[in-house]
């Protein structure tokens, strides 16, 4: 079924991405993420193409894609650049730069964050939105991805100047936006309020209508769902949960006793050391980005979000010890959640990992080097477009709420996301399975199917869950047709 398309398919979307690439790369003056080559070699770190990375190696287990719909699925449907300016609560006009990117809509509406932060780039735009295309079809959930970013540092913003940011933005995106075309939701920095004041501003624009789809993650007593706040966190644990229910790790059957470090405790992350706790696991490191905390007898992570609360970060919590992030990342543990940024699992310090096994909360926190040192260690890793998949999940949920005019219970919520987050891990677990199975099959010749004539290996679970999204999106593809 994937065997109809050549390469004539997709040769205008190959013009229209060049010519906005040159646009941006006049516009985006302020941050350029390039690959570093001081301490950390000569990783490529950029996160597009780190993306176009791990979609190439998982296009070579798919040998019945076609060159065209190979270059098709990984380049973005739209990249929207827009500058504007507000007036800042000093008085101050300042300029401010946003994206928002659309990755591809085969199987339902763009759907990903807006993120605030001063490293924001298009490419790092462009990577989070194919991200979450195939995360959503990982997940089976009817949307396509999307991403935004503003250039900007919310610490050194009033609530006031990021109210007007928000609104000053979408109103620059106009229609792009859309609760059948494209839906925003939550975050790096940005929150409930956030995605209220996007509703009402899209809502000023569009009087007379259901506007309520148009974002997700919005507060609960404005058509928010209940359990979207802790659906990421949440959706880590159900995940982690069945993956060593399902014998991944030797001797780690649950996380009841498990010993957990977090890297990032923001939103996600403390969410998901409280959630994990729960379930009987032991929090043993936390950290956000002034530094990290350890004690090995284990943390009350409630307690240690209160001390953040009030002082501004984990460091100084009562009887830890002081660590750094890179240290953190190397503390002898059975479940790491990186759950801050992009690339902080490099080929530079994957060696020095001692986790048992790897639950991405974030996007993009393992490069592909980290991946195959990692994988050559026998530490499976959990990949972002599964393990964070449950916020995507409930922001679904909200959506199909919203546009019902319902309110679930928070009850039904979770057993609806769980049903999803089990089965999708089922479903990757059982594709790395039969991949890898499937290659014991194959005679030397055969094997020689590369993208530069490379012997296939053996799968990670990332390579897995890419393998069974890009099917999935190509399938409905062909099963459209190309229009007209």
């Amino acid at each position: 079924m994937l065997s109809q398309w050549g390469s004539a398919g997709c040769s205008g979307r190959t013009g229209e991405g060049t010519r906005i690439q040159g646009i941006e790369g006049a516009m985006n003056r302020t941050k350029v993420k390039e690959a570093k080559t001081a301490d950390r070699g000569t990783e490529d770190l950029n996160p597009f193409h780190i993306a176009q990375r791990q979609f190439d190696n998982a296009a070579r287990y798919i040998p019945e894609l076609k060159a065209g719909l190979v270059e098709w699925l990984k380049r973005p449907n739209r990249m929207i650049t827009v500058e504007f300016p507000i007036e800042t609560a000093e008085g101050e006009v300042k300029n401010f730069v946003g994206y928002r990117c659309v990755h591809n809509v085969a199987r339902g509406p763009g759907k990903g964050g807006i993120r605030y932060h001063p490293d924001v780039t298009a490419d790092e735009v462009r990577a989070l939105a194919s991200w979450m295309t195939w995360k959503c079809a990982v997940l089976d959930v009817p949307f396509g991805g999307a991403k935004g970013g503003i250039i900007c540092n919310p610490k050194k913003r009033t609530k006031d100047d990021l109210r007007k940011i928000t609104r000053r933005f979408i109103a620059e995106l106009g229609d792009a936006i859309g609760p059948h075309s494209d839906i925003p939701a939550p975050d790096v920095n940005t929150n409930a309020e956030t995605m209220a004041w996007i509703y009402d501003t899209y809502d000023m624009m569009h009087k007379g209508r259901n506007n309520l789809g148009v974002v997700t993650g919005k507060p609960v007593n404005m058509g928010g769902s209940l359990g979207r706040n802790e659906a990421t966190s949440r959706g880590c644990l159900y995940c982690t949960q069945q993956a060593l229910a399902r014998g991944l790790v030797d001797g780690l059957s649950s996380v009841m006793g498990a010993t957990v470090v977090v890297q990032g405790y923001g939103n996600a992350g403390a969410i998901a050391a409280q959630l994990y706790a729960e379930q009987g696991a032991k929090i043993i490191a936390v950290s956000d980005s002034r530094g990290g905390i350890h004690n090995p007898d284990g943390l009350d992570p409630r307690a240690v979000l209160q001390h953040k609360k009030q002082t501004g970060s984990v460091v100084g919590y009562p009887g830890t010890k002081e660590v750094s992030n890179e240290e953190l990342l190397t503390i002898p543990c059975d479940i790491l959640v990186p759950a801050a940024l992009e690339n902080v699992i490099r080929g530079d310090n994957a060696a020095a990992v001692q986790a048992k096994v790897i639950a991405e909360a974030a996007n993009g926190p393992t490069t592909p080097t980290a991946d195959e040192i990692l994988f050559e260690r026998g530490i499976p890793v959990l990949p972002d477009i599964l393990a964070n998949a449950g916020g995507v999940t409930v922001s679904y949920f909200e959506w199909v709420q919203n546009n019902e005019n319902e309110q679930w219970e928070e009850d039904e919520v979770n057993a609806k996301m769980k049903a999803k987050m089990v089965k999708a891990t089922n479903a990757v677990i059982d594709k790395q399975k039969e991949i890898n199975e499937s290659l014991a099959d194959l005679d030397g010749r055969r094997k020689e199917r590369g993208l530069n004539g490379d012997p296939l290996k053996k799968v990670d679970l990332r390579t897995a869950a890419y393998v069974l999204a890009i099917s999935r999106v190509a399938e409905v593809t062909l099963e459209r047709g190309i229009w007209p």
